[in-house]
C-alpha cells in the first residue's frame, strides 16, 4: 500500500472538504482496506459523555461504524476563547495538544491499515496553537490531498498560497481535487488548472461537478437561523428546501416548476397565498403540494382554513419575529454544512466522488 495516513485539506471554508473526505474513505473502505478517520484540530463541536467532539467526526463513526474515543477521533478542540488561553500560556498548552494528536496517531496506526485525517477550515487556521493544518499534516507524516473550488485564475492562485505552507513543512502532496465546477467548465478547467498542477509535478485527482442538492438546506436548519419556533411538523424538519417562495408572488409557474418550496408569507396575507396554492392543486388534480415548509412572519392568529391546509399536507410550520425580507436575507447567506441528518447528500457525496476521482491512485 502507498500511503499509511492522508491528510484531507480545502483552501477555504466551504469548498466541500467534509464531502470528498466522505467519499474518499467510503471509496477506499469499500477496497478492503480498514480505513480510520480522526479531526485532529476541531473547532464546531458537540457534547458526547461530558467530551466535546468535533461534529464531523460524529458523522464519520456513523460511515465507519466505530464507538467516539475523543481522545482518538478529535483529540483537539479550539472553542471560542481558546486563542485567548493559549497566547496568554503558549508553552503550557502547545506542547500538550501536540501531545494529545501524537497520542491519537499512535493509537489510531495500531487499529488500521490507513488513516483519513481531515483538516480544518483553510490551512492557516490552527496557527494560534502552532496546529496550523501544514504543521499538523507534518506531525501526523500524512500526505495531502487538497481541495479547491472550482474555475482556473483564481483556483490557481489560491492552490499557489495554500501549497506554499505544507512546501515550507516539506510535507508532499498527493494531489488536487477540484470541486463544485460548474458542468459546462469541466473539460476547460481539467485542462487549465491541469497544465498549471503538471508543471508543478502535481498530480490532479479529479474534477467534481456542481451539484445543487448538496447546497439545500434542511427546515431544522432555516428555523434556527431565523430564530424561528414550530407550530406544526416539527418532527418533519428533515425536510430539505431548494428555493423559496414570497407569500404575496405566488404564482401557478413557480408552482408547476418547483418541489420542495419554503413559502415564506404575513399572517395578513397567508389566506390569499394558501388559497391560491389550493385552487393550483385542485386544477392539476395534484394530491401532493408542492410546498416542503411555511414560515409565517409577523403577529396574528392563523385561520382554520390555512392550518387546515397545513394539516392535511403534514407541512412544517414556523414562526418569527422577523419580517418577510429578512427571513429572505437570512436564507441567502445559509452555508450548509453535511452532516447526519442529510444522508442523501453523504451518498450523493461518495457517488460524485467515485464517479470523478481516480481512487486507484491512492492504493498503487
Amino acid at each position: 500500500m502507498k500511503y499509511k495516513s492522508i491528510y484531507v485539506a480545502a483552501s477555504s471554508q466551504h469548498v466541500g472538504k467534509t464531502t470528498s473526505t466522505l467519499g474518499l474513505v467510503s471509496g477506499l473502505k469499500k477496497s478492503g482496506l480498514k480505513v480510520g478517520y480522526s479531526k485532529p484540530v476541531g473547532q464546531n463541536h458537540l457534547e458526547i459523555n461530558g467530551s466535546k467532539v468535533d461534529k464531523d467526526a460524529v458523522l464519520f463513526s456513523d460511515l465507519l461504524d466505530f464507538e467516539i474515543v475523543p481522545e482518538i477521533h478529535s483529540p483537539v478542540i479550539l472553542a471560542r476563547g481558546a486563542t485567548k488561553i493559549i497566547l496568554d500560556n503558549p508553552d503550557k498548552y502547545r506542547k500538550k495538544l501536540d501531545e494529545k494528536i501524537m497520542y491519537a496517531k499512535d493509537e489510531l496506526n495500531k487499529k488500521v491499515d490507513l488513516v483519513i485525517y481531515e483538516g480544518t477550515g483553510h490551512v492557516g487556521v490552527g496557527s494560534v496553537a502552532n496546529l496550523s493544518n501544514a504543521r499538523v499534516a507534518k506531525m501526523l507524516g500524512a500526505e495531502v490531498v487538497m481541495i479547491v473550488e472550482g474555475g482556473i485564475g483564481s483556483t490557481i492562485d489560491m492552490l499557489n498560497m495554500c501549497l506554499s505552507l505544507f512546501r515550507e513543512q516539506g510535507v508532499p502532496i498527493i494531489g488536487v481535487i477540484v470541486n463544485k465546477v460548474l458542468p459546462e467548465k469541466i473539460e476547460m478547467v481539467q485542462n487549465y488548472v491541469g497544465k498549471w498542477l503538471q508543471a508543478q509535478n502535481i498530480k490532479l485527482l479529479g474534477v467534481i461537478p456542481y451539484d445543487k442538492t448538496l447546497g439545500y438546506p434542511l427546515i431544522w436548519t432555516i428555523s434556527k437561523a431565523i430564530s424561528g419556533t414550530f407550530e406544526a411538523f416539527e418532527a418533519r424538519g428533515y425536510q430539505k428546501i431548494d428555493k423559496i417562495m414570497a407569500g404575496s408572488l405566488v404564482r401557478n409557474e413557480d408552482l408547476e416548476e418547483g418541489e420542495d418550496i419554503l413559502l415564506i408569507v404575513s399572517s395578513r396575507v397567508i389566506d390569499s397565498a394558501i388559497s391560491k396554492i389550493v385552487q393550483f392543486l385542485e386544477e392539476k388534480g395534484l394530491k401532493k403540494s408542492p410546498i416542503a415548509g411555511i414560515v409565517v412572519t409577523g403577529v396574528g392568529e392563523l385561520s382554520e382554513d390555512s392550518m387546515e391546509f397545513v394539516q392535511n399536507n403534514k407541512i412544517p410550520l414556523i414562526r418569527t419575529n422577523l419580517d418577510t425580507y429578512a427571513v429572505v436575507v437570512k436564507f441567502s447567506k445559509l452555508e450548509v454544512k453535511i452532516n447526519r441528518k442529510t444522508p442523501w447528500k453523504i451518498s450523493k457525496a461518495i457517488e460524485l466522488i467515485n464517479e470523478n476521482v481516480e481512487l486507484e491512485g491512492f492504493l498503487s
